[in-house]
């Protein structure tokens, strides 16, 4: 079945850094689009970043743009985020994605705080 496993989430100050990982497993990685999305308790889940499947073309949410990187490892089954110069405002879970058929599936989410 189809996992995705994030990590790296934590607390950091503003303009600080941090890198999150997601682990995918249970299908052929490489033919997918990855994003990363994030959520603040009571929002709608926002798309941040998505990267095509050589990892050619990349694609930002404005508030990110120049700050978070997106990238991929497609022999590790690997998707990254590189977020640096973080804001208070970038506070939210982070989430894994794919939609595969039609279907979105979603790790279970990392929480990334930013506070002084």
């Amino acid at each position: 079945q189809v996992q995705l496993v994030e990590s790296g989430g934590g607390l950091v100050r503003p303009g600080g850094s941090l890198g999150l990982s997601c682990a995918a497993s249970g299908f052929t990685f490489r033919r997918y689009v990855m994003s990363w999305y994030r959520q603040v308790q009571g929002k709608e889940r926002e798309l941040v970043a998505t990267i095509t499947t050589a990892g050619y073309n990349t694609n930002y949410v404005d508030s990110v743009k120049g700050r978070f990187t997106i990238a991929r490892d497609n022999v590790k089954n690997m998707a990254y985020l590189q977020m640096n110069n973080l804001k208070p405002e970038d506070t939210a879970v982070y989430y894994c994605h794919v939609a595969i058929s039609g279907t979105n599936y979603w790790g279970q989410g990392t929480q990334v705080t930013v506070s002084s």
